[in-house]
């Protein structure tokens, strides 16, 4: 297997993060284990040091803010990310439709300077609902901002409701699309080799680039995967030590 070892550190990371909710009383466990195999893929083979990453859907915080420790940074444990670039927070995030503008401002004040770096900023697929989120889109397109790559984690669920039952987005890739944007999916989401594909392939000049990974809600606790109960539903009895049990922890 190519990326075990990235298999591990995803293992030990949704470890990690379950037992800080435990620590910190905290939830929002289905968005944070969606993304987590995204996250290991940019900081462990994709990322170099001009660039940065911005955690727009900012509840998801904490396999984030626990991967930059492990990576000698020491970023404070919280649900909504306060600015703090010398810890690998380089804006303030939380309020979703916020990280995406921010991100698009660094992109282009880069391209004006000449600056060298890619600006990278997560949204979840919710945040494609918000307004600023096409507004943002049509600037990157104005502006040829090929220094600049959304990544959308697309587990089809929001809050307490699914996406299709909510405020559908269907055929996402080609909305991207209409606003000029490159736009590639990724179909699993949870695979290092499709994910590191994805984002090591070359791209057509002039544009801004979209990346759409299909993902699960609560990946890795199969009793808790595709419900929208967790997105912030927090760890107690019966269910705390099913998620234990489920995730090798003693």
């Amino acid at each position: 297997m190519p990326y075990s070892y990235l298999v591990k550190k995803a293992s030990k990371l949704r470890q990690d993060t379950f037992k800080a909710f435990i620590e910190h009383g905290e939830a929002h466990l289905g968005g944070s284990f969606s993304m987590i195999e995204i996250l290991i893929a940019l900081f462990e083979e994709i990322l170099v040091q001009e660039d940065k990453f911005i955690l727009s859907k900012a509840h998801a915080s904490f396999p984030l803010c626990l991967l930059l420790k492990e990576k000698g940074f020491n970023p404070r444990m919280s649900t909504h990310l306060e600015i703090d670039p010398d810890n690998g927070i380089h804006c303030t995030t939380g309020s979703l439709g916020h990280g995406l503008p921010i991100a698009t401002g660094m992109a282009l004040a880069r391209s004006i300077q000449n600056k060298k770096g890619t600006i990278y900023v997560m949204i979840s697929d919710g945040e494609c609902q918000e307004g600023t989120t096409w507004e943002s889109l049509l600037i990157g397109a104005k502006h040829n901002l090929e220094n600049m790559t959304l990544l959308v984690d697309y587990n089809k669920i929001q809050a307490l409701t699914t996406l299709s039952d909510g405020l559908p987005l269907d055929d996402l890739a080609l909305k991207f699309k209409a606003f000029n944007w490159d736009c590639d999916v990724i179909r699993d989401g949870h695979s290092f080799e499709e994910i590191i594909d994805v984002l090591r392939r070359n791209r057509n000049g002039g544009k801004p680039r979209s990346i759409i990974a299909h993902t699960t809600k609560a990946k890795g606790i199969k009793a808790f995967e595709n419900d929208p109960r967790w997105h912030a539903r927090k760890l107690k009895g019966d269910e705390l030590e099913a998620g234990k049990k489920e995730l090798g922890i003693s």
